[in-house]
């Protein structure tokens, strides 16, 4: 058994500092008194001098409790029971059921050796036509979703979850309201993947070192799981939150603040977390897709600022729609030239016009004259973003890009959309005298 230490220096917030040797970084500890035992792990470590941040709070703690180092860091049971179930911030049952007795598996692991890994290549259909044609989600990316709040970010994961080919979805939740907590719970439920659902939900009440703690739970079992040989789907919300309670605790422990009062090593901390995403050469995969809000919609804000250089691309959540100017997929070409021959050429083509539908509606606005061409672009800009931009869309890839060339037939003749002719006359919609005489 461990020693006790019982020489508590000082309580500030939910840390506490203790005089203790041969403790190791994020070890745990349980902090002991007459009345009640908090569980505690290490957050600092300066000399003899050790920080622990309590889970519970520092409510009834006394600089005259004992502490005992367990010699082990944070550990998740690790089995299929975990299927179906849903757990706090601290690996502990919340939908009331027993806890799960198995082999632990550690968390915080460093990341796999890149020399263990496949190239990227399969991609992953989400139903969403602005994700699927345009900005393809592919296995073992890591992407964020950039956005602000009050946007229907929650709705974009939970649809994500709901219809992505995936083996098992894990929902990390980091600060949740527990109405959102809620939709998340009944959407998964209704739409019949909680039985292969994990969810680690920290709420806004719960104790703020549960919350840093989501992340590397979801990616432990994450990554456990694709060692099985599954595609594994880890959905994280909200990690802006997530940099605020490790901020948090920063401040308490009087730690020299960088940008904006983040510490340090934001950026390496955020790396840690997203690098655990992977294709295993002979195994399964952890697809890894995140919410980081955005405060006043400013991407140089340190959190989205960061994300940006780890991360292959992101997701702009904008006025209820995935912007397709600033949004990025940059492993989309793996995969978007397997699925149909088409694809690519939508996918340029729809952009370019809308881009000069912008321009024009901006000219519009101004009181400019609007000419033929003019009004033609206007139109299919209305009808690009009802029928394909709309996050209410739910449709199939191969249907979303026969959509858009109805689109397309709809408002232009096939020479005006710039698309190759041996594309347009294999794809146009009938009746085109080209694609008939063939």
């Amino acid at each position: 058994m461990r020693k006790y230490y019982d020489e508590i220096m000082r309580i500030a917030g939910n840390v506490v500092t203790v005089r203790a040797t041969g403790v190791a970084y994020e070890e745990l500890a349980v902090v002991s008194s007459a009345n009640q035992s908090s569980l505690a792990q290490v957050v600092h470590i300066e000399g003899d001098r050790v920080s622990l941040q309590v889970f519970s709070g520092t409510q009834g703690v006394s600089t005259e409790d004992k502490v005992r180092f367990l010699g082990k860091p944070m550990q998740v049971p690790f089995s299929d029971d975990l299927l179906g179930r849903i757990f706090n911030g601290s690996g502990m049952p919340r939908d009331g059921r027993p806890e799960v007795q198995a082999e632990p598996v550690e968390i915080g692991s460093p990341a796999v050796n890149p020399v263990c890994r496949r190239m990227p290549d399969q991609m992953v259909q989400t139903g969403i036509p602005m994700i699927d044609v345009f900005n393809s989600l592919v296995e073992s990316q890591k992407l964020p979703i950039f956005s602000v709040a009050g946007e229907p970010y929650n709705e974009l994961l939970a649809r994500v979850g709901l219809q992505a080919e995936a083996d098992v979805i894990i929902l990390g939740g980091i600060g949740l309201r527990h109405d959102d907590y809620l939709k998340f719970r009944i959407a998964f439920e209704d739409g019949g993947v909680l039985g292969r659902s994990i969810m680690f939900i920290h709420t806004a009440a719960d104790p703020i070192v549960e919350g840093m703690l989501v992340p590397d739970m979801c990616l432990a079992v994450g990554e456990s799981f694709a060692l099985q040989g599954k595609k594994v789907l880890v959905l994280l919300t909200d990690m802006t939150a997530f940099a605020d309670a490790m901020k948090e605790i920063a401040i308490v422990m009087e730690q020299i603040p960088s940008n904006r009062g983040y510490p340090g090593d934001l950026y390496s901390q955020l790396a840690k977390r997203y690098e655990k995403a992977v294709d295993f050469d002979g195994a399964g995969s952890m697809t890894l897709l995140t919410v980081t809000t955005m405060p006043g919609d400013d991407v140089t804000h340190p959190v989205p600022d960061n994300t940006g250089y780890i991360t292959e691309g992101q997701f702009y959540l904008r006025n209820g729609r995935i912007e397709p100017f600033g949004s990025l997929s940059r492993l989309k070409q793996q995969v978007n030239g397997d699925s149909r021959d088409d694809h690519r050429a939508i996918m340029d083509g729809c952009l370019q016009l809308y881009s000069q539908c912008r321009e024009t509606r901006e000219k519009r606005d101004m009181g400019f004259e609007m000419s033929r061409w003019d009004e033609q672009l206007i139109k299919y800009g209305d009808l690009f973003e009802s029928k394909i931009m709309d996050l209410s869309v739910n449709i199939p890839l191969f249907e979303a890009l026969d959509r858009c060339w109805a689109i397309l037939a709809e408002c232009f003749e096939p020479a005006e959309t710039g698309i190759r002719r041996s594309i347009i006359e294999a794809h146009w919609p009938k009746p085109l005298e080209e694609k008939a005489s063939a």
